[in-house]
C-alpha cells in the first residue's frame, strides 16, 4: 500500500470523479485508475462503484476512506516534524478577522506571515465575531481576531487592544450643538443607527446599557460602518463607534463627537483560538513563531 495510491483514492471519492481528481492532482485519468485499481487488488475489495454522474465509494470504500485520510494526515505530520528539526516552519494557517480589523490589517498580516514563514501557507476569512467563534469551534479556522464579548467564552483569548466608543452625530444637527458628554443610561434618548444583533458592537452597547437600566432606541440596523456614517450625516440618527471610524471617513465629513460616561464604553479586540483545536499539521504550538 503506497501513499500515492491512498491520495488518488481519497481525491477520487471526495470529488466523485476521476477526471476532476486528475485535474487537482495534475495527472491523467488512466494513472489514477491504475493506482486505485492497485489498491483494490491489494485489499481484495471493490472500493468504488461507477454511476451516471461519476463514481462513489462502496461500503468497503467508506471504511477505507477514513483510514486513508488518517494515514495521509499522519504522513504529512511526520514530514512536518522532520522539517521542524531543520528549523523550517511549514503547514497551513487559517485565520478569521472581524470586518473592521480586516479592512486595515489583511495586507500587512499576509506580508508579515510570508516574510517570517516562507514555507507555510495562509488563508484569511472575514466574518462577524459571532461567526468567527463558531468557525473556531468547528475547526474551520485556526485563530481569529474578533471583538471580545460574552459569546466568546468557549475560546481562548488574548487581548490585543481596546478602543473607547463615542456617540457620533451629524455636525449639522438642527437640534443644536451636541453635548460634550452623556451618561450611558441617557443614551436611550438618541435614535441609533447601529449594527444588527449578531454584530459584536451591538452586543457590547446593548449589554452595557441594559446594566444601567437603559434600552436602546434603534432607528436603523445597518452592519457596514461606512453606510452607518452616511446615514448619520444625513440626519437619520446617531452611531456608537470608535472615534477613529469618524476620523478616517474618506469623505472627511464633520461629525459631532460626544463622550459616553458612567460607565465609559470600550470595544476590545482579542486574538482567539480554540482550546481543543489541532492544526492541519500538528498541535497548535507548532505554528507559533
Amino acid at each position: 500500500m503506497e501513499l500515492k495510491q491512498l491520495e488518488a483514492f481519497v481525491h477520487v471519492v471526495e470529488l466523485g470523479s476521476f477526471t476532476r481528481a486528475a485535474t487537482i492532482l495534475d495527472t491523467n485519468q488512466p494513472t489514477l485508475s491504475r493506482l486505485v485499481r492497485q489498491l483494490e487488488v491489494e485489499l481484495r475489495q471493490a472500493l468504488l462503484v461507477r454511476h451516471g454522474r461519476g463514481v462513489a465509494a462502496t461500503d468497503a470504500g467508506q471504511v477505507m476512506l477514513g483510514h486513508a485520510k488518517g494515514m495521509l494526515l499522519q504522513a504529512e505530520r511526520a514530514r512536518h516534524d522532520l522539517r521542524q528539526l531543520r528549523g523550517v516552519v511549514s503547514g497551513h494557517f487559517s485565520i478569521g478577522l472581524a470586518p473592521s480589523f480586516a479592512k486595515v490589517a489583511t495586507q500587512e498580516l499576509i506580508r508579515q506571515f510570508r516574510q517570517r514563514f516562507p514555507d507555510a501557507t495562509i488563508s484569511v476569512a472575514e466574518g462577524l465575531s459571532t461567526y468567527l467563534t463558531e468557525w473556531l469551534m468547528m475547526g474551520r479556522i485556526d485563530a481569529a481576531v474578533l471583538y471580545d464579548t460574552s459569546l466568546t467564552a468557549l475560546v481562548d483569548k488574548r487581548a490585543l487592544f481596546e478602543e473607547e466608543l463615542f456617540l457620533i452625530g451629524s455636525a449639522q444637527d438642527a437640534s443644536g450643538p451636541a453635548p460634550k458628554q452623556i451618561r450611558l443610561k441617557d443614551i436611550a434618548r438618541y435614535p441609533l443607527v447601529i449594527p444588527g444583533r449578531m454584530h459584536a458592537l451591538r452586543q457590547i452597547v446593548e449589554a452595557r446599557a441594559a446594566e444601567e437600566g437603559s434600552k436602546l432606541s434603534i432607528a436603523l440596523e445597518v452592519d457596514a460602518v461606512g453606510a452607518i456614517l452616511d446615514l448619520v450625516c444625513e440626519g437619520y440618527g446617531y452611531a456608537v463607534l470608535p472615534i477613529n471610524a469618524a476620523a478616517s471617513d474618506p469623505l472627511k465629513r464633520p461629525f459631532s463627537v460626544t463622550r459616553i460616561r458612567q460607565p465609559t464604553l470600550h470595544s476590545r479586540l482579542a486574538l482567539a483560538t480554540s482550546g481543543d483545536r489541532w492544526f492541519d499539521h500538528g498541535p497548535r504550538r507548532s505554528h507559533k513563531a
